[in-house]
């Protein structure tokens, strides 16, 4: 069965399907849809009534003139860090190098991986436009090093860096790009 089928289950053939997998079936098939999703799968009809806590990872990534990467997201008009959620059993590492080659085709190695701050608290909420509200727990990353063609996926409208003092007034993660700035008035 595909991914596709799966996700659009009436609820109860859903709950027959998760019930005669393993923790380590449930698991790979979590990770195929994203946890997220398939957290909601498993809601049936609370699914968008239910605030989710969501583990991802975000990235600064800054050019050679100390610019930072955004992208304009695809499903709203904000301008956003790359990034995303993280996956069963994923380390925050894994899931930053995940990310930003899934969104911007860039690689970055663990060893480029500077991080700045675990950040959290009401400042992390976050509404879809599907109705979906989750407050994230974001390890936020800085990488100056990193290589490749930027270019960007299906999640973006496009990628561009900015200046800090230029930044998009419509930002979908003010609270991130604060933190960075704080680190910077700290050096």
């Amino acid at each position: 069965m595909t991914i596709e089928k799966i996700k659009h289950l009436p609820y109860e053939e859903f709950v027959k399907l998760i019930s005669s997998l393993t923790s380590e079936e449930i698991i790979k098939l979590s990770n195929q849809i994203g946890y997220p999703v398939f957290t909601r799968l498993c809601m049936g009809d609370l699914k968008h009534k239910f605030v989710l806590l969501q583990d991802g990872a975000a990235a600064i990534i800054v050019n050679e003139k100390k610019q930072i990467l955004l992208q304009s997201r695809a499903d709203r008009d904000k301008w956003g860090l790359p990034g995303g959620c993280q996956e069963l059993g994923e380390r925050f590492e894994d899931t930053i190098i995940r990310e930003i080659k899934e969104e911007t085709n860039l690689d970055v190695k663990e060893e480029d991986l500077n991080l700045i701050a675990i950040v959290s608290g009401k400042s992390r909420k976050n509404e879809y436009p599907n109705g979906d509200v989750v407050i994230n727990n974001t390890a936020l990353y800085l990488i100056n090093n990193y290589s490749g063609q930027l270019k960007w996926d299906t999640e973006s409208k496009e990628m561009k860096f900015f200046d800090l003092d230029n930044l998009p007034k419509n930002q979908n993660d003010p609270d991130l790009i604060e933190t960075y700035k704080k680190v910077l008035i700290k050096k």
